[in-house]
């Protein structure tokens, strides 16, 4: 976030000279395309502390409260970060129990699997010349290249999985560092900017940490009631690994847009290895359907009252720039980092066409037709609401 704070002063140096409208365009334009491309370039060193971050201003609670009962700072940080690690530990243990079942039923899975292709296989040939022989000649074909890209994948699974042992390994030493130092780096951000303005810095500062904090426990109640929902509803109908199902594609669901696409083809996918029949898979996919619904409209806007509303294009844009960059790691951290962005560029003079852009409050008339929507100011939403920027 510092690194924001510079850009932000930075423009504000070019913002108080009287250079062209062009020319200070041209320079957010050319600064956006400088960040993305620190990103994606150092994004193993700038990721880690990015999730740090978050996760610093999660844990902040609960080392207020240890600190409000005269813990030692030391305790005090130390005692969230080992709740985190138990929780990821908790997460692993489940997963790895997950995975012990399916290789126990892989003999089924086998059998599945084999039922499945050979329905497809005469369905395939029962309406085009491409016969059952040419199908197994063409998986057989296929089934090498396959092999080949595995042995690939393979080789380069170590250094993945280093990656991300080093990853998990640096987060809570920043984690510690930046509760530690948050003062310092507190004063930091007061002081680049004129004692006019730290109420508005205040207020940008303490609104980013709601919002983040707000963000990501809703998104931990979301992966509980979802998996608590939608895994208990699909044991209900007799779907096996149910609750396995039912865990993927609540973490999935947490990605904008794509997530639940991915969640919705993996439950399947799961489904098909586990029954012979197509009927529990269509009982998935409805119960996916239902359980998003109510996750979406009733569940998830009382749980995350977010003020912050992003757009879906900017949202979307978020979630591809991040899984470029950063993977899967980026895919999930886009959002609160568009979100903290918003509120900046809200409070920012010269940044204000840029919260406009990222928010959700379209004008109630064109700015074509009509010339007070062309220009900052308080101006009429199609919900009704005054926008003030």
């Amino acid at each position: 976030m510092a690194t924001l704070v510079l850009g932000i002063k930075f423009y504000t140096i070019f913002i108080m000279t009287d250079l062209p409208l062009t020319v200070k365009r041209s320079i957010e334009l050319l600064g956006l395309c400088i960040c993305i491309a620190v990103l994606a370039i150092a994004n193993d060193i700038i990721m880690p502390v990015i999730m740090a971050f978050f996760i610093s201003i999660l844990l902040l609670p609960i080392y207020r409260f240890l600190r409000k009962y005269k813990f030692p700072e030391a305790i005090a940080i130390i005692l969230p970060i080992l709740l985190v690690f138990i929780f990821i530990a908790g997460v692993i243990w489940f997963f790895s129990a997950q995975i012990g079942v399916l290789v126990n039923d892989f003999p089924q899975i086998k059998q599945n699997v084999a039922q499945h292709l050979q329905s497809l296989q005469e369905w395939i040939s029962s309406f085009t010349e491409f016969s059952i022989g040419k199908q197994k000649k063409f998986i057989t074909e296929k089934s090498d290249d396959l092999l080949n890209m595995a042995g690939k994948a393979a080789s380069g699974a170590a250094v993945t999985l280093s990656g991300v042992f080093v990853f998990l390994g640096l987060i809570p030493i920043y984690i510690y560092l930046i509760l530690f130092y948050k003062d310092i780096l507190l004063r930091f951000v007061f002081m680049w900017f004129k004692p006019d303005h730290h109420p508005k810095v205040k207020e940008a500062v303490y609104e980013a940490e709601a919002i983040i904090k707000n963000y990501l426990v809703g998104l931990l109640i979301q992966i509980t009631y979802m998996t608590i929902l939608l895994g208990g509803v699909l044991m209900l109908f007799g779907i096996k690994h149910a609750l396995l199902i039912g865990v993927i594609f609540a973490i999935l669901n947490l990605i904008p847009y794509v997530g639940a696409l991915i969640g919705n083809i993996l439950g399947v996918l799961i489904t098909l290895t586990s029954s012979p029949e197509l009927g529990p898979v269509i009982t998935v996919l409805l119960v996916i359907a239902v359980v998003q619904f109510f996750d979406n409209n009733i569940l998830m806007p009382r749980i995350v009252g977010s003020k912050v509303k992003i757009n879906a294009l900017v949202s979307i844009l978020g979630v591809v720039i991040g899984g470029t960059i950063a993977g899967i790691s980026g895919m999930f951290l886009s959002m609160p980092i568009i979100a903290v962005l918003k509120v900046i560029f809200d409070r920012s003079e010269g940044f204000k066409h840029w919260g406009v852009l990222f928010g959700d409050e379209r004008p109630a008339k064109s700015p074509m037709s009509f010339a007070i929507y062309r220009r900052k100011g308080d101006v009429k939403t199609k919900s009704g609401v005054i926008s003030k920027k």
